[in-house]
């Protein structure tokens, strides 16, 4: 196959997975139709066919890539070297960007789309948990560790004080985001006000003070 056809073999896949994703998140995947999707990516059924072989496997392919794609955005640089600024300040700022991309409608859309679909797709649950919560977590362990090497913190359980941490940032704010169908994404300042408020009620707990 020559470098051309190559080409254009990449672009139809990704404009089929571009309309897919629109689709599905708009309607979710019981409602959505291939002659739908192939109307969005402007190819034909078939094109649509020959790269997916189902609307089952279309779906798994548009809910992996954006879990991927959120997992990147967020942990890419979890092996990135730490340093000793102080801790309140390093966490304040994976807080809020953790918020901000987490919180964003159109993961949001994805979530309540994989858990109405988890019992039909339960591998979908478990990549985004996967690529979601145990990633922020495994982050934010390892932070743990470092600030308590250092004497900023106080953590005999990285993991444990990491999981409490995730959950105190992530709790209230993804659960009006999922239920609440009418609060929307919320605001900088709101943003910055909630990192702040959970990092000080975390480090009560595992800063040097709380000894």
């Amino acid at each position: 196959m020559s470098k051309g056809a190559v080409a254009r073999l990449q672009r139809n896949r990704q404009k089929i997975l571009s309309a897919a994703e629109a689709v599905f998140l708009s309607k979710g995947f019981l409602s959505t139709t291939m002659d739908q999707v192939a109307e969005g990516a402007a190819v034909s059924k078939q094109t649509v066919y020959s790269h997916f072989k189902s609307k089952e496997a279309l779906f798994l392919e548009v809910v992996m890539s954006m879990t991927g794609s959120a997992s990147k955005t967020l942990y890419e640089n979890n092996d990135e070297p730490l340093d000793d600024r102080p801790v309140r300040e390093f966490l304040i700022e994976l807080a809020t960007e953790q918020l901000r991309v987490v919180l964003s409608p159109r993961l949001m859309q994805l979530r309540r789309m994989v858990i109405g679909e988890v019992e039909r797709f339960p591998e979908l649950g478990e990549a985004l948990y996967e690529n979601g919560p145990k990633k922020a977590i495994k982050r934010f362990a390892r932070v743990c560790a470092h600030y308590t090497e250092i004497g900023q913190l106080q953590t005999p359980d990285p993991t444990a004080a990491a999981t409490y941490f995730n959950w105190i940032v992530m709790g209230e704010p993804t659960s009006m985001a999922m239920l609440i169908r009418d609060a929307g994404p919320p605001d900088k300042a709101w943003i910055a006000r909630h990192a702040e408020e959970s990092v000080r009620i975390f480090l009560c707990a595992f800063g040097l003070q709380a000894s």
